[in-house]
């Protein structure tokens, strides 16, 4: 059987994708394979084919950034509750390295080194950002359950 991570979407549509929270109405939310800023999530577009936000058709355009705001909006409402140095939520959509639209929803926190809070997250070290000791796994359920639950919470409001 081929690694879901090599077609992320495609494992979301058939229901095999492990990091999938919640199926929106234009994409799918996802926990961020590392967690070494808690809270951190994705936005996969539900079509594969889709590489840029500009390749969908205006209505699917919208529906898919109102689900990043919705992402947005549960992560920053979860991870307020997880920690009390949370200070907000980045969104980027790159597109750089993956050939298909998403959209990265980061938590930022005040505890973060001076340095490296005033810039994106890429500024920090790959090290850093790909530590095994951040990566998803079963310390992570609380977060992951709470961040399903709010995402369905605010979908369905």
């Amino acid at each position: 059987m081929a690694d879901w991570r090599n077609d992320r979407i495609g494992a979301a549509l058939r229901g095999d994708n492990p990091t999938v929270l919640a199926r929106l109405e234009a994409s799918f939310a996802v926990i961020g394979d590392h967690q070494f800023l808690p809270g951190y999530c994705v936005l996969l577009t539900d079509d594969p084919a889709v590489t840029c936000l500009t390749d969908l058709p205006r209505a699917r355009r919208l529906a898919f950034l109102a689900d990043m705001d919705l992402l947005g909006e549960a992560v920053t409402n979860v991870c307020q509750r997880f920690d009390s140095a949370f200070r907000r939520v980045n969104f980027s959509i790159l597109g750089n390295l993956d050939p298909y639209l998403h959209a990265h929803v980061q938590a930022r926190y005040t505890w973060e080194p001076a340095d490296m809070a005033k810039g994106p997250v890429w500024g920090y070290p790959r090290q850093t950002r790909l530590a095994a000791e951040t990566a998803l796994d079963r310390q992570h359920d609380a977060l992951r359950s709470e961040l399903t639950r709010e995402i369905k919470r605010l979908a369905a409001s």
